[in-house]
């Protein structure tokens, strides 16, 4: 038997959630699925489009999971758009010349730009801002270049400009509209909104229109005029004025299209034809409205994939257009009746200019919240939108006054009925998300997310989403336990606050007077004994305690490698790594560490962080190898600890053509200013030149890329088994800025990770993400900033060599010893084989019960 075709004609966002829904019904196990695609790559996030120019690729934009399309078997065809549709034979006829029949067919075909009819649109210099091809466009374009325009001031414009300012451009907004984001926010909300962009250095201009583009002898965009008979002068432009429906396919095939543009479909997405279908941009919906929101989007093309599956739905009538962003550092929210359109109803208004804020909610004369519009402070965003069509319980007014200017509404998600929907993008309520606690047995945040995909979206409602599955937990009577271990019922963070204000410096003394009462005056256990000692190492400076890691109790409580300040390798040896700070080493510095290497038999490797690693060292050799380091100028590398390891360089300006600061001195300066630094999880940091990134920044704790204009900075990247690029945290700034905040941003990470958490995942699980961090950091929003800096401060000026501390104590040196009852005598089980002129562990390999097998040469094997 035949197998059944759905041919998909777009694969943005919202035709690869329809694919998603085709699986989860089952659909394609029983139906050939073919897509045809414009664009050169699978379906991505376009919502984070404009990321790309804070670090990430177009790779990790992409919304396809590896494997997805083939494990399913969806045949997609990139870069073969659809250039005809044959209703009457049903057939798909696709620029290559491939026609493909179909048994039922998905219009997802998006939407295009709207450019205005102005003289000089096509110059060399203008560009649409919608696909990753675009913004590679935009960006080679705008090298070298001085300023450029935006025409339009929504939500896609404002991204746009955000996107010229970070290549350091002198950006304009052009707006015809009196206001920026006219069809979100009122003219309250507008001018906040204004205030706040200009003091980033944007020029606005509102109420007037591009009359037209000047071009030079070549064809380049020279300025802009403008319809007020004013000119701009500038380099490129960049057209965000709204888009229109991409209906053309519809209209040649004789599909029933909107006045205005849509292809019209009724409630269950169908269009004129049956066996036609049209969802998202494209589509003109039962309520004769086009929507251009992700979220209605991903409810039609739920609806289509319920009609091909034959199961139930509920129909597509209309979607909540409620939207939440960050638009150039700018938190703007709008939802509901946000203009206050509804007859009778009243408006409830905080602002403060002098803060960037402005609040608004509209009110009905009952007291019905209808909707509301938040700009600068969006942080209830996520409770009054499920709010709307209800009375609030708690008086309006209480719900935009700042904590401390009224009464406190003491609301959270627990208080909203069970049928408000939590995550707008995918339609899923709090009675989903109780429903998944209870009944699926969710008991994490992320199992909750894989369960009903909220907060998978836009992410606004993850807050409101974790306090609900904690709510839910609690009131089901599982125990939340947030404690770091067994030992305590504090987290980490909490425990850092707590030795940090009470000055407590020694593990018993935070066990005895903070620990869980069954844990005092024990042992503590493996989990927060390294946990406290790093907090403590970390702040020793600051409370006057000792900060060498085997002084006193501290020695008990360390990891196995910090117990004799060396890597542990699989034989038993030991493995040394000085620092080399940026990567910069002197031919001397070389000689010593060659000689160290042949005269105690080491394996040499040159490392991934610009060091030079020597292995196979006994502990008892550990103490001698140092003193010859140490006295050649050498430090410890600390790659045995939970702290900074390296800081890599390229070569910078100073001998390479495209450079354009120099990265060397600074990755020595960050090197040396952070050396020794304890943290929860191991920091790693690079400093590149220029942006070709030869030092891989990206890929860092904190990561620094030279621009023409200073430097940019980059947290929160990891490599690994799971990596992670760095975001974008601060622009062209310049040296002691750029210091300013990473001593800002290194003591905030300590101070709030948990235990062995990486900074990317602590900047993807802290409330708020890089944008919270990004207020603490740079705007102090905490007003912790000074506090900060003088943590680092007192680390810096505290800091001492811990090899060269170690040295230069006897007592200390005693504890290198491989048994302590014969001090003298080397571990005979440390042994080694030749191989490639070097060593390697000699390691025992059980083979059965009694037959040891030694690798003895490099081909193969040999028993003995």
């Amino acid at each position: 038997m035949t197998k059944p075709t759905i041919v998909l004609i777009g694969h943005g966002m919202v035709g690869q959630r329809f694919l998603e829904a085709l699986v989860e019904r089952q659909v394609t196990e029983t139906a050939r699925v073919v897509v045809f695609c414009e664009e050169p790559r699978p379906a991505y996030d376009r919502v984070q489009l404009t990321s790309y120019f804070s670090g990430r690729t177009a790779d990790d934009l992409s919304l396809v999971e590896d494997g997805f399309l083939a494990r399913h078997g969806i045949e997609l065809r990139l870069g073969d758009p659809a250039e005809s549709v044959d209703r009457a034979a049903r057939t798909v006829t696709a620029r290559s010349g491939l026609t493909v029949g179909y048994d039922t067919l998905v219009l997802a075909t998006g939407s295009y730009p709207f450019v205005p009819p102005v003289p000089g649109k096509d110059s060399a210099g203008c560009f649409v801002y919608r696909t990753v091809e675009d913004l590679f466009a935009i960006e080679a374009y705008a090298e070298n270049r001085a300023s450029g325009t935006v025409v339009g001031g929504g939500l896609l414009g404002l991204e746009a400009a955000g996107a010229l300012k970070g290549l350091g451009l002198t950006t304009h907004i052009v707006e015809f509209n009196p206001r920026l984001m006219a069809l979100q926010v009122d003219d309250g909300g507008g001018a906040a909104l204004r205030r706040t962009v200009e003091e980033m250095g944007l020029i606005v201009h509102t109420g007037v229109g591009g009359k037209e583009i000047t071009a030079d002898a070549d064809g380049a965009v020279t300025g802009m005029a403008l319809s007020d008979g004013s000119a701009i002068d500038t380099d490129l432009v960049i057209f965000s004025a709204g888009v229109r429906p991409r209906d053309q396919l519809a209209r040649d095939c004789g599909l029933e299209v909107g006045e205005r543009g849509g292809i019209t479909v009724d409630e269950r997405c169908r269009t004129s034809d049956p066996a036609v279908y049209a969802i998202g941009e494209c589509a003109l919906a039962a309520d004769g409205r086009v929507y251009g929101l992700v979220a209605p989007g991903y409810e039609m093309a739920e609806v289509a994939a319920h009609e091909v599956a034959g199961s139930a739905h509920t129909g597509f009538t209309g979607a909540d257009t409620s939207t939440k962003l960050k638009l150039l550092g700018v938190d703007v929210a709008s939802f509901g009746d946000a203009h206050g359109t509804a007859e009778g109803s009243l408006d409830v208004v905080y602002s403060d200019s002098r803060a960037g804020v402005y609040k608004k909610l509209v009110v009905g004369a009952d007291g019905t919240l209808l909707g509301g519009v938040l700009v600068g402070d969006a942080e209830a965003y996520g409770m009054l939108r499920p709010l709307t069509g209800s009375v609030p319980p708690v008086a309006p007014e209480q719900l935009v006054l700042p904590a401390g200017a009224g009464a406190p509404a003491a609301l959270g998600p627990s208080a909203l009925p069970d049928e408000a929907v939590i995550c707008n993008c995918h339609n899923v309520t709090k009675g989903a998300i109780r429903v998944a606690v209870t009944d699926h047995r969710c008991t994490t945040v992320p199992e909750v997310k894989k369960c009903t995909k909220a907060g998978t979206g836009c992410g606004s409602c993850v807050k409101a989403l974790t306090s609900l599955v904690h709510d839910e937990l609690e009131a089901s009577g599982v125990n939340v336990d947030k404690g770091l271990c067994g030992c305590f019922g504090y987290t980490r963070a909490e425990l850092y606050e707590i030795v940090r204000t009470l000055r407590v410096t020694t593990y018993a003394q935070l066990l005895d007077s903070h620990g869980r009462e069954e844990a005092r005056r024990g042992d503590g256990c493996e989990v927060c004994k390294p946990a406290v000692a790093s907090i403590i190492a970390s702040l020793a400076p600051t409370l006057g305690a000792s900060g060498y890691v085997l002084d006193g109790e501290q020695a008990a409580l360390q990891d196995t490698n910090d117990h004799f300040l060396a890597n542990l390798q699989r034989n038993g040896s030991y493995s040394i790594v000085p620092r080399i700070p940026g990567g910069e080493i002197t031919p001397e510095k070389l000689i010593v560490i060659g000689e160290v290497a042949r005269d105690f038999g080491l394996y040499t490797k040159i490392t991934g962080g610009q060091r030079i690693d020597l292995f196979g060292a006994r502990v008892d050799q550990l103490p001698v190898i140092w003193a010859r380091l140490v006295d050649a100028g050498f430090e410890s590398g600390h790659a045995y600890g939970k702290a900074l390891r390296t800081v890599k360089s390229c070569v910078g300006q100073t001998w390479c053509r495209y450079g354009v600061q120099d990265s060397v001195r600074m990755a020595i300066d960050l090197e040396l200013r952070y050396r020794g630094l304890r943290s929860p999880h191991k920091l790693k940091s690079a400093v590149s030149g220029c942006a070709r990134e030869c030092a891989e920044a990206r890929g860092k704790d904190f990561g620094v890329i030279a621009t023409s204009h200073g430097w940019n900075l980059y947290v929160g990247g990891n490599g690994g088994a799971d990596p992670r690029h760095a975001d974008l945290l601060a622009q062209d700034l310049d040296d002691e800025e750029l210091i300013r905040l990473i001593d800002r941003f290194l003591m905030f990470y300590i101070r709030t990770a948990d235990r062995l958490e990486r900074t990317s995942a602590w900047l993807e699980r802290i409330e708020g993400g890089l944008d919270h961090v990004r207020d603490v950091v740079v705007n102090d929003s905490l007003g912790l900033c000074a506090e900060l800096e003088a943590l680092m401060a007192d680390h810096v000026a505290g800091y001492r060599d811990e090899w060269a501390e170690t040295l230069g104590d006897p007592e200390r040196l005693s504890r290198f010893v491989s048994f302590v009852n014969a001090p003298e005598a080397p571990d005979p089980t440390v042994r080694f084989v030749p191989e490639r002129d070097q060593v390697k562990p000699d390691l025992t390999i059980l083979s059965g019960p009694t037959i040891p097998v030694r690798a003895r040469t490099l081909e193969g094997t040999s028993s003995r």
